[in-house]
């Protein structure tokens, strides 16, 4: 029985009573379940309700399936709830960056970190996003066959690595690229197994070689930085941007801080960009009504040229498509929150302590916000159907305070990508179905390997 079967009718009321979930076993609750199959197991809550109380190891929680509680959470981090430690291994990554840090800090760094990813700053980027994509397509040629996953995230690597430090890496991408991958692993391994509950001091394999990759980015990230002050040298790039930053006490960021800074927009600008791509072309392959739409507007709004910037407004199939490939395949699975004292969901209170969880996964996967929810269909993002959708049913970039500063970098970098690579190549991906794998962003579980096939 799926949730869409048991789920309440769409025009229940929004004041619900939290109800029971899974047993779980003692101690450890349904850590054993979550850790199998995280995806499968938050479909098997929201099947209980739309509030659901459970267990994962020693925590207490509450998961959230209707837009208003989602909204409440999100939009409630830093105030009614605070945002909770992700672990070891996510805090070794990041650092005390804007997505870790809390209070005070928190809005120190975002009010230093967001005028770079400001969307006036964004269209300055769009040329090395356009360009970066025009060159891996000049690679490319017809029948040649490709790993779509790799292809993906060695382009968004290009890109990351050009709008952050400009031509300061030339030549030393791929050694970022490949130390972060490790890192990325490692904090999905670490999130969905039992060493997210074991202290920092205990070794385990994947975090000495997580720490092996930590230090190879943090010596990359230095060099650069280190070069680039003392050459006073300001480029159009996000270092630049990041090293200018004064806060109102007229205090700069420190090398610490613009490290712990340039890894988050790193992640936010590579890995979460390529997982979507993959999955657009996964999607785009099985679905040819969909491919043959995207053709034709791309040949109707580009002709034989590349997109620039201000083709984004005439291209809105491609939007779609990427929206839509947001909503099946999110990278950014599930976000949580923790009731500080006080704290009340709809109108409730909730013990301090209790760890709120939603899963963007569930939620855009529910019948009663997206008909036919299992359907890759873009049209959904257009008209009526579009105009109807709830507040917070769809957030693959969450939302409130705390919702992602690359959201629009991000969406214009897809697009742009994809409108450059489909206006040349039909991407024919090998038949078979392809699981998610869970981790720090949502991953294809085997290979995606494909033919090329000249448009």
């Amino acid at each position: 029985m799926t949730a869409e079967t048991t789920a309440q009718p769409e025009d229940a009321a929004a004041d619900v009573l939290p109800v029971p979930g899974p047993r779980g076993l003692p101690l450890i609750g349904s850590l054993p379940a979550f850790a199998r199959d995280p995806l499968a197991f938050f479909v098997t809550l929201r099947g209980h309700g739309d509030l659901v109380r459970w267990r994962l190891g020693p925590q207490r929680a509450l998961f959230l399936s209707r837009p208003e509680h989602i909204g409440e959470l999100l939009t409630g981090v830093e105030t009614v709830f605070r945002h909770p430690e992700l672990g070891w291994a996510f805090k070794l990554v990041l650092g005390d960056g804007v997505v870790t840090s809390e209070g005070p800090a928190w809005r120190r760094k975002r009010a230093l970190v967001q005028p770079a990813v400001r969307p006036r700053q964004v269209r300055s980027y769009a040329d090395t996003m356009a360009e970066s994509a025009a060159a891996t397509a000049e690679r490319w040629s017809a029948g040649r066959h490709i790993d779509v996953r790799r292809e993906m995230l060695a382009l968004t690597q290009r890109i990351a690595v050009r709008t952050l430090f400009g031509a300061d890496t030339a030549g030393r991408e791929d050694v970022i690229g490949r130390a972060m991958d490790v890192a990325q692993r490692a904090i999905g391994d670490e999130f969905r197994g039992v060493t997210l509950f074991l202290p920092p001091w205990v070794p385990t394999p994947g975090r000495r070689r997580l720490k092996a990759a930590v230090r190879v980015v943090d010596a990359e990230v230095a060099r650069v930085t280190d070069a680039r002050r003392r050459s006073g040298e300001e480029r159009d790039d996000l270092l630049s941007r990041l090293l200018a930053a004064v806060d109102e006490e007229g205090r700069p960021l420190t090398d610490r801080e613009v490290r712990d800074e340039a890894v988050t927009l790193y992640i936010g600008g590579h890995e979460t960009t390529g997982t979507t791509l993959t999955w657009a072309w996964y999607l785009l392959a099985r679905n040819p009504a969909a491919r043959d739409r995207l053709t034709e507007e791309l040949a109707r709004v580009l002709g034989d040229r590349d997109p620039r910037f201000d083709d984004l407004k005439e291209l809105h199939w491609t939007e779609q498509v990427v929206k839509e490939t947001l909503r099946l395949y999110p990278p950014v699975w599930l976000m949580t929150g923790i009731a500080k004292e006080d704290s009340v969901l709809d109108g409730r209170p909730v013990p301090e302590g209790t760890v709120l969880w939603s899963s963007q996964w569930s939620a855009h996967r529910d019948a009663r916000w997206f008909p036919a929810p299992g359907e890759f269909r873009p049209e959904r993002w257009e008209g009526e159907e579009a105009a109807a959708l709830p507040d917070h049913a769809w957030f693959p970039f969450g939302g409130g305070a705390r919702a992602c500063l690359g959201a629009r970098f991000a969406m214009v970098e897809a697009v742009l990508v994809l409108a450059t690579l489909a206006r040349r190549f039909h991407v024919d991906v090998d038949p078979g179905e392809i699981p998610p794998r869970p981790g720090l962003t949502l991953q294809p579980g085997r290979e995606v390997t494909a033919t090329l096939r000249a448009v």
